[in-house]
């Protein structure tokens, strides 16, 4: 096997302790050198919390002969996320033979007015996070934008849309209200999604002024889906913290776990349990 410079010095950048990672970043991300994997390891690339995701969820379809998947955004505000994804969508698809299509759900008009407490008022102001729609479709190249109120186009989206399977969904929506509202998109039926579907919750963690918790917010919302629904839980992804354990997003990837799904049991690791680990590092 032939190691290459930039593998050989990618090693050496990366040995996993705080200060060296944290420098190595830093040096990473700045220059090409780096393969689209080696960067999204070590969390130096933007957004990597998006390609975690949709990296993760191609990889599942891959392994399922899926030949596409979509990825959903709740919340795109100014759309940097749907940019970002977009980005990471292009790199994914070089590793997987794996269509991906790219839908951004809002309301156009940023956030709307609280409907009680557990939308957490006393953090997020009406109005915030408008979105300039036009100025915003002009950068877009792959994404489809679902405007509208999240309760509604949540409803009829897989009838207007006709989208692939999902594979991951990303959900910035701030309020308990929306993030609820949201989460009933998985009530349709288990041919529209993955068997298990890599999520990111923004607004889980927050800070001092914030103070998130599990009766407010998008922490409520999850408590509440797993409560109401008895095969199909939302559950946290427990191994990525101990993988990236410098990277604050690995605690926001949650996995949405369809137990009824026709493809929920298929085998999906002979290359880890025969010991031929898989050709791409990033695990």
């Amino acid at each position: 096997m032939t190691v290459s410079v930039s593998n050989v010095l990618f090693k050496a950048l990366t040995h996993r302790t705080p200060l060296r990672l944290h420098l190595a970043r830093k040096f990473v991300k700045q220059f090409p050198l780096f393969s689209y994997e080696d960067r999204l390891s070590v969390d130096a690339i933007d957004r990597a919390n998006y390609g975690f995701c949709i990296f993760q969820a191609a990889r599942l379809a891959s392994l399922l002969h899926y030949p596409r998947i979509s990825v959903l955004e709740f919340g795109c505000g100014g759309g940097k996320g749907l940019l970002a994804a977009e980005m990471h969508i292009t790199e994914v698809m070089k590793l997987y033979p794996v269509e991906i299509e790219l839908y951004g759900f809002d309301n156009g008009s940023g956030l709307p007015p609280p409907t009680d407490y557990r939308d957490m008022p006393h953090y997020f102001r009406p109005g915030s996070y408008t979105m300039n729609r036009p100025s915003l479709e002009r950068k877009l190249k792959r994404a489809k934008l679902v405007i509208g109120d999240v309760k509604d186009t949540s409803a009829t989206f897989f009838q207007k849309h006709d989208p692939a399977p999902i594979g991951c969904v990303f959900h910035d929506l701030d309020f308990y209200s929306s993030t609820r509202d949201a989460l009933t998109l998985f009530d349709a039926d288990s041919s529209h999604f993955l068997p298990r579907v890599f999520m990111y919750f923004d607004d889980i963690v927050g800070n001092n002024t914030w103070l998130c918790n599990e009766f407010t917010g998008e922490r409520l919302a999850i408590g509440e889906f797993n409560q109401q629904r008895k095969l199909k839980k939302i559950c946290k992804n427990y191994y990525l913290p101990r993988a990236y354990p410098y990277a604050s997003w690995a605690n926001h990837i949650y996995i949405h776990h369809d137990f009824e799904h026709p493809r929920y049991n298929d085998f999906v690791a002979e290359r880890e349990q025969t010991g031929h680990e898989d050709s791409i590092r990033l695990k």
